[in-house]
């Protein structure tokens, strides 16, 4: 069962957002809490109801049956994309080993402390080279990218590592994107070949536009939206079109107002 919903351009979100922000709702708090309960449902196999605070969880064994733990990787950039995604590590440390890359300019800082805290472990390409995930958090580029949403330098060369994955032994772990593939243009779905195909995509606050376009449904996969509060915002805003989605999730504490 699918949900068909209206997709929004990246400043329109943005505008959503604004108000909210500057009156200290904490956005990016919810949506990380959501997206962690997401990771905990793919780890754990099950998927995630709207409005759960908390999932049990039974055990995830990988390939080898001395490790009962799986790896998780996130590819953290510079921007709010990058700070959800490691909140989100920080809140699911209990049941998987979780290794950061870092891929920007700058990381969000109070996150990066919470994820340290809680036991995520930075590497460097070399070790994610020569190790086995089983799970993959895009989390370099968001809906800032509007100008330039290809991917340069480093981030470029961390996902080409990853695509090559697939044509190893080990193949191609299964990838979230953080609020859209790092690389796809938030508002045309247009991007080149440096882009993670996502097996699932959660998108914050509203599904913008680009995955529903171009490429996009090409590289979004599933999509989960979640909400964050941000409808009275878009309540007056034209949508740019409308797509279908495998379901909506409630962040806690999206009804604060």
């Amino acid at each position: 069962m699918t949900v068909r919903v209206p997709t929004y351009r990246a400043e329109q979100v943005r505008a959503a957002e604004r108000p909210l922000l500057e009156a200290g709702a904490p956005l990016m708090r919810r949506a990380a809490a959501a997206l962690a309960d997401i990771v905990r449902g793919e780890l754990a196999g099950t998927p995630v109801a709207p409005a759960t605070s908390s999932i049990v969880l039974e055990p995830f064994l990988r390939d080898d049956p001395d490790v009962h733990r799986p790896r998780v990787l996130v590819l953290v950039g510079s921007g709010d994309n990058g700070g959800d995604a490691l909140y989100a590590a920080s809140l699911v440390g209990d049941i998987a080993d979780i290794d950061m890359l870092l891929v920007g300019s700058r990381v969000h800082e109070h996150a990066f402390a919470a994820a340290v805290a809680a036991g995520v472990r930075r590497v460097d390409l070399p070790e994610v080279r020569d190790a086995r995930y089983a799970l993959v958090l895009d989390a370099v580029l968001g809906i800032g990218a509007t100008r330039d949403p290809a991917l340069h330098g480093f981030a470029r060369e961390a996902v080409a590592t990853l695509q090559s994955f697939a044509q190893t032994r080990r193949g191609m772990p299964r990838v979230i994107a953080v609020d859209l593939p790092s690389g796809l243009h938030p508002d045309t779905g247009a991007a080149d070949e440096a882009v993670l195909a996502a097996s699932l995509t959660v998108t914050f606050g509203a599904v913008k536009a680009g995955l529903a376009t171009g490429r996009g449904p090409e590289l979004a996969g599933e999509i989960v939206l979640v909400d964050i509060g941000l409808g009275a915002g878009l309540a007056d805003a034209e949508p740019s079109g409308e797509t279908e989605i495998s379901r909506i999730v409630q962040a806690r504490g999206s009804d604060d107002r």
